[in-house]
């Protein structure tokens, strides 16, 4: 049996984040997500430390509806690695480093007043 995507097909606020997950459309979800203009999905990262351009690669393909991406780095704000800085310039994505919890917070804000905005959080315990 082949394994599916953990996907939620639509846009929503989170309602609430820690103990490793968030909270949004009535879900949970356990670990890092990325949220896109095509939906919600779960992101295979872990820690702010692992984080390489490939991590990225479904922003990318995504960056025609997307004017920046907010990116939550766990419990405090840390800034990525100059070559992931690079490929969101190159992207033409805009990028904007702050706290999981900071970034929850935009993302509501920017999702209700229907911006072209993607954010990429990193789960906090």
């Amino acid at each position: 049996m082949a394994e599916r995507e953990a996907r939620y097909p639509g846009r929503a606020p989170i309602d609430a984040y820690g103990n490793g997950g968030f909270r949004f459309a009535e879900m949970s979800h356990r670990g890092s997500l990325l949220l896109l203009p095509s939906g919600i999905y779960a992101w295979a990262v872990d820690r702010f430390d692992d984080l390489v351009e490939s991590d990225f690669a479904r922003v990318f393909g995504e960056a025609g509806s997307i004017d920046f991406l907010l990116l939550g780095t766990g419990d405090h704000q840390r800034f990525p690695s100059a070559a992931i800085r690079e490929a969101f310039a190159a992207a033409g994505v805009g990028l904007e480093v702050m706290g999981t919890g900071a970034a929850c917070r935009t993302y509501n804000v920017l999702l209700a007043e229907q911006r072209a905005v993607a954010a990429a959080l990193i789960a906090v315990a």
